[in-house]
């Protein structure tokens, strides 16, 4: 599927040069010529896109915006491009998550470089996102007792601990254990421990020692 590329310039003679490259290249384009119109006609994230975004704009500037969109919770991927490069700007824009920043003029190569990289860091960060959803719904799928059973497991707890811990029998335990590894969908501890360590357990049981 081609990614969709906002394009927030206000120069219209460079809005038209860069939608020509693109939609040459394959992508879709919609062209804003301020923040604030960016901001009336909000991207959906239903498809892959991604932004590409002067820094220099009457009105709301091209930082201004990227800190609005991600107080709004968009996940689009930006892309600076700009005439006036400054390290500060840079910094301050990479550091808030942009995924590049270019300097006019731009060739097709580099430009056509960027958006790929910002698609395909949206495509990575959506199946990890979809991968998470998945974790939490099986973790959701446990029992009280087996839930336990899993928190105390990950840790690194033997048998006979858990069961001393839960004041049941080790047999009881192997057997929640077993229907644990089951419902996760795991073959090894390790890749228990991992789901684990990716959903944030670890770090929250370790917070609570």
């Amino acid at each position: 599927m081609p990614g969709l590329v906002h394009v927030v310039d206000d120069d219209a003679s460079f809005r038209t040069a860069v939608e020509r490259r693109l939609k040459n290249a394959g992508y879709d384009v919609l062209t804003y010529p301020s923040a604030q119109h960016l901001l009336d006609h909000l991207p959906k994230e239903s498809r892959p896109g991604c932004i590409l975004l002067d820094v220099r704009i009457p009105g709301l500037s091209g930082p201004d915006l990227q800190e609005r969109l991600i107080n709004l919770g968009s996940t689009l991927p930006i892309v600076f491009l700009t005439g006036h490069a400054d390290i500060q700007t840079t910094v301050q824009t990479i550091k808030a998550g942009a995924q590049d920043f270019l300097t006019k003029p731009v060739s097709s190569d580099h430009l056509l470089g960027a958006i790929e990289r910002a698609l395909a860091f949206q495509q990575a960060r959506r199946e990890l996102h979809g991968e998470l959803d998945r974790f939490r719904s099986l973790l959701g799928l446990l029992t009280p007792r087996e839930r336990q059973v899993f928190d105390l497991v990950v840790r690194g707890k033997m048998n006979k601990q858990i069961a001393t811990q839960l004041g049941t029998t080790v047999r009881t335990v192997k057997a929640h254990r077993h229907r644990v590894m089951e419902k996760m969908e795991v073959q090894s501890l390790a890749e228990l421990v991992s789901i684990a360590e990716r959903l944030g357990v670890l770090h929250a049981h370790e917070g609570a020692e």
